[in-house]
């Protein structure tokens, strides 16, 4: 048995040797891993040793020995405390490196395929690129309400004055809502006692026409002072074009509660992606950095090679916007989406975009993949997949292996369940090639878009 070579509440004096996962530092002692949040590669760091496990340890910096010339001055007074950035640093050419480096690692590790991932496509400003703005509401140790975001592995609000992320006016209109709660004396919810009325407040905004949705979410039924918030934020900001009441009574994690009631405007806000307009409403996924997104969809397209006589299918399609982008090129695009209302509006976006080669379906991936293909006798051409965190199941992978469509596009948002998939495939796949998106700037998630041929 091997003794760990170090001790809790001890400091050493360690080298940076390398990046995790998540932008953490590596460091090694007697080859003993340890993992340093906000160190960088390069760097000598004096470390506490804050938790001892039987494989590695966790330490927190002391003190910087010696410096990385990619550290920069943090630009975010609530950046150590807040969860949504975590590489805010390091100098933004450098994080696209890191997650660059992170997609080969995985690669190299889990492929039989020697294959180089291309370059990050990074964003040319990488500030206020949010177009979904969804602050917590709680207050504070005067009792008085605020807004903000979550401590980091917490749920104690840590106020927000401004956010480099954020659409700036989503910002100034979750400052006018919180204005109303104030003056009319609105209870505010607490997850420890489950009373109060309002829980979050929701501001989606739109990159081409300059317009914003408001979301207020309430454990209750409906929000006093109803008419008078109406009236107060329309006067506030002229670009609000929806006011929505979302009620969420259950004692959970999950922001958004099933029920909607529009009490100001239009049922959808509007955005341009590419050629095409999209609706989108209070429940509906939308790539929540739009121009990133749409150099995405454009590049995938493009790799796809979509030919007039070919037929698609759009697994995860969301509200159909990627649909859009091949149907341009396709004979047909069948789209699957397990959310109802998503689907609705795909089909309000194709129906407004006069995009008459599509067919959009609601249910399981799993489930209405085999159906089309075994009892419907569709054969896809190409297969475009989009799938959530936790990447594909075996089910949908071997009908894809089964059915051989000539060319697959995998959009993915996790490059751990990406590559585990990817080396599923790979026997009857050429994987042609990867290309990491900076969809997050200063966040340590990376998504990518990897083309595999039928051999």
């Amino acid at each position: 048995m091997n003794t760990i070579p170090i001790e809790k509440n001890k400091e050493y004096i360690v080298d940076i040797i390398d990046n995790g996962f998540e932008g953490e530092g590596i460091a090694k002692i007697n080859d003993f891993t340890i993992f340093i949040p906000n160190a960088i590669k390069g760097e000598k760091i004096k470390v506490l040793i804050i938790k001892v496990l039987s494989s590695y340890a966790y330490g927190k910096i002391i003190e910087i020995i010696e410096k990385s010339s990619n550290r920069v001055e943090v630009d975010c007074p609530t950046y150590k405390r807040c969860g949504g950035c975590d590489l805010r640093h390091i100098n933004y050419e450098e994080t696209l490196n890191m997650k660059q480096n992170v997609v080969q690692n995985l690669v190299n590790k889990n492929l039989k395929t020697n294959i180089e991932v291309k370059p990050t496509w990074g964003m040319g400003n990488p500030y206020h690129y949010r177009n979904k703005l969804q602050f917590p509401v709680g207050v504070d140790k005067d009792g008085k309400p605020v807004i903000g975001v979550f401590a980091n592995r917490t749920h104690e609000i840590i106020p927000i004055e401004n956010c480099l992320i954020q659409n700036e006016k989503s910002v100034q209109i979750a400052k006018y809502v919180l204005d109303c709660i104030k003056k009319y004396h609105i209870s505010v919810y607490s997850e420890k006692t489950q009373t109060g009325l309002i829980r979050h407040i929701i501001v989606k905004s739109s990159k081409c026409f300059d317009k914003y949705m408001v979301i207020i979410v309430i454990n209750g039924d409906f929000l006093p002072f109803e008419k008078e918030f109406v009236t107060d934020l329309a006067y506030a900001c002229h670009e609000i074009c929806s006011i929505f009441v979302n009620i969420n009574k259950k004692n959970t994690n999950v922001i958004l509660g099933n029920k909607n009631k529009l009490i100001y405007g239009k049922e959808y806000l509007e955005d341009y992606l590419g050629d095409f307009v999209f609706k989108i409403s209070p429940l509906s996924f939308y790539q929540v950095n739009a121009v990133q997104a749409e150099a995405m969809y454009i590049y995938a397209v493009e790799e796809a090679k979509i030919t007039k006589d070919d037929i698609v299918f759009d697994l995860y399609c969301g509200i159909g916007t990627i649909s859009l982008f091949m149907a341009k090129h396709a004979k047909k695009v069948y789209g699957v989406e397990i959310v109802e209302q998503a689907i609705q509006m795909a089909k309000e976006n194709a129906k407004s975009n006069e995009m008459e080669n599509t067919e959009f379906i609601a249910g399981d991936t799993e489930f209405v993949l085999s159906d089309l293909i075994q009892n419907k006798k569709i054969i896809p051409d190409v297969v475009m997949v989009d799938p959530p965190r936790k990447g594909l199941d075996n089910t949908t992978i071997n009908n894809i292996l089964e059915i051989k469509p000539r060319r697959v596009v995998y959009i993915s948002c996790n490059p751990a369940s990406l590559v585990r998939d990817l080396s599923k495939m790979e026997d009857i796949y050429e994987i042609k090639s990867i290309q990491p998106f900076d969809m997050f700037p200063f966040s340590h998630h990376v998504e990518n878009v990897v083309v595999l041929n039928l051999k």
